[in-house]
């Protein structure tokens, strides 16, 4: 009597294949390889929002391997939404690029508030909807 058990087996009813290791059937499970993609400021903000304030879609995206492609169409439309508001707001400051050279402190201080007035727009828009 042979009491040497197979390698490999499929569960008929679920349609899983097991292999065996030691006295036991381990599933054959393995995740799908996702794009790897770097984060910047805006697609860490966004992850962080949808995992304390948005946990459902977080989990469904998860699941369903759409929250790279997500985080990275949201980092690259905030990206060039900034861009486009900064180019606005500036235009309708007095600013000039002679001011760089002959008043540098107040072009920066005044850069630096159009980015942070075009950073919470583009924050209400989209990362934290």
């Amino acid at each position: 009597m042979n009491n040497e058990l197979p390698k490999t087996k499929i569960d008929e009813r679920t349609g899983i294949e097991y292999h065996l290791e030691g006295d036991y059937y381990i599933p054959n499970i393995s995740i799908p390889k996702q794009e790897k993609i770097v984060l910047n400021k805006y697609g860490r903000m966004r992850l962080k929002y949808l995992k304390e304030h948005k946990k459902a879609d977080y989990n469904i995206m998860l699941m369903n391997e759409t929250l790279n492609t997500h985080l990275k169409e949201i980092q690259e439309t905030v990206d060039s939404r900034v861009k486009q508001i900064i180019s606005e707001l500036k235009s309708k400051s007095d600013l000039t690029e002679d001011m760089k050279n002959t008043d540098m402190l107040y072009w920066i201080g005044t850069m630096n508030s159009i980015k942070a007035q075009a950073e919470e727009i583009v924050f209400s828009e989209l990362i934290y909807v």
